[in-house]
């Protein structure tokens, strides 16, 4: 059976110029970063050349990065870092409620600590407006955290005008940017941020790397503690392969993103018509313009997601009924109940994701597949059949 993976939000393969740029690093080159020996030196040399790239790549100085083991350590890094750091300036953090929950978690951690959180609403598009964000800045803000874009439903946020109002009142400005690096082009600069998030594998790169981009002067508390790595900003033993092949997929990514963004563009905007135009009462979750290239996250009335998603799988097509790690959960995301949706809908709701090797074929086949899941689902539901009596 012919095997479709619509879920690259969730994860993407290494592509193989990673792999082979990173496995030297596994034997032959398997010297510790912090030895002084030359295998040690050696390896040394292969994270400050890739932490210079990637700082390159976001208009940033190689100082400026620190490598973590993935999004979910510089996140909480940032929001703990940043409160534990600037708490004798103020106790007030300003999120939003569709943040991922390596935000919102350690937020809800440092609520029960003392410290105020703030959880600004969203339009229906998934949008924070930034007027909100100035109007709600007090004395003792210390920190603002919004996602650069939601992995759920791909909108982008205004994270350019939002860094602005934050430089402005002297506040420390961190967004989560795991879904854009390698996706969109953009520089710390131009987002006016103070600190990023970001991840490997979301760009093809491995798992279990990932960067906190933290502007030069901004106060933080090391979340991880031991040896002195990093600048004494996070303690461990370097994960030399892992940041050699961050250091690479992002490279690809430089190489390939203006066509990977068109292309992607035109496939996303493909599959959304021809959910439209096939099935009926389905709707289109998050912004319509302002979102990721590869994004297509829909609502269907009547119909359970997770009864979409194992129908897909069975047909050899994979994607998600929302964010990877909150799938063992029953609850509706809290995306989408952000936005406004009501339970029935936010339950019915399936995210695919494109990637580099998706084409208009599979895309094609979803359109050609799904139809009639739906309408076989659909049929079993007391609810639809009670309302098309």
């Amino acid at each position: 059976m012919e095997r479709i993976y619509l879920d690259y939000a969730a994860t993407t393969p290494c592509a193989s110029e990673v792999v082979a740029a990173m496995l030297p690093f596994f034997s032959d080159r398997f010297g510790n970063p912090a030895s002084m020996h030359a295998f040690g030196q050696e390896n040394k040399g292969a994270v400050e050349e890739a932490r210079e790239r990637i700082a390159s790549f976001l208009g940033a100085a190689p100082g400026e990065i620190v490598f973590t083991s993935g999004g979910t350590e510089s996140n909480n890094t940032a929001v703990k870092g940043v409160a534990y750091a600037r708490q004798g300036k103020g106790n007030h953090i300003i999120t939003s409620p569709i943040e991922h929950h390596a935000v919102l978690e350690p937020c809800h951690f440092l609520e029960k600590e003392g410290f105020e959180i703030t959880i600004l609403p969203v339009d229906g598009d998934g949008l924070v407006d930034p007027d909100d964000v100035r109007k709600t800045i007090t004395g003792k803000t210390i920190l603002i955290s919004v996602m650069h874009a939601n992995n759920e439903i791909g909108t982008i946020q205004p994270i350019e005008e939002i860094g602005r109002i934050a430089r402005e009142r002297g506040v420390y400005f961190h967004t989560d940017a795991v879904q854009t690096l390698g996706h969109l082009p953009f520089t710390v600069g131009e987002l006016h941020v103070d600190l990023l998030s970001a991840s490997a594998h979301k760009l093809y790169g491995p798992k279990g790397v990932g960067i906190l981009f933290v502007k030069k002067g901004t106060r933080l508390t090391p979340f991880m503690h031991g040896g002195e790595q990093e600048n004494r900003r996070r303690a461990s033993t370097h994960n030399v392969p892992g940041i050699v092949g961050f250091a690479k997929a992002v490279e690809l990514a430089s190489e390939g993103m203006e066509t990977e963004v068109r292309e992607l563009t035109a496939l996303r905007d493909r599959l959304i018509t021809g959910l439209r135009e096939g099935i009926e009462a389905v709707k289109l979750n998050g912004h319509s313009t302002r979102r990721l290239p590869n994004n297509v996250n829909i609502s269907v009335a009547h119909v359970e997601g997770e009864g979409l998603l194992l129908s897909l799988d069975m047909l050899g097509i994979a994607c998600s009924t929302g964010s990877a790690c909150s799938s063992a959960s029953l609850e509706p995301s809290h995306v989408l109940m952000a936005l406004g949706l009501p339970h029935e809908l936010a339950h019915g709701s399936l995210r695919f994701s494109l990637g580099r090797p998706t084409t208009a074929a599979d895309i094609d086949r979803l359109l050609a597949v799904l139809p009639p899941v739906v309408q076989r689902l659909r049929a079993m539901s007391p609810l639809y059949n009670q309302q098309n009596k």
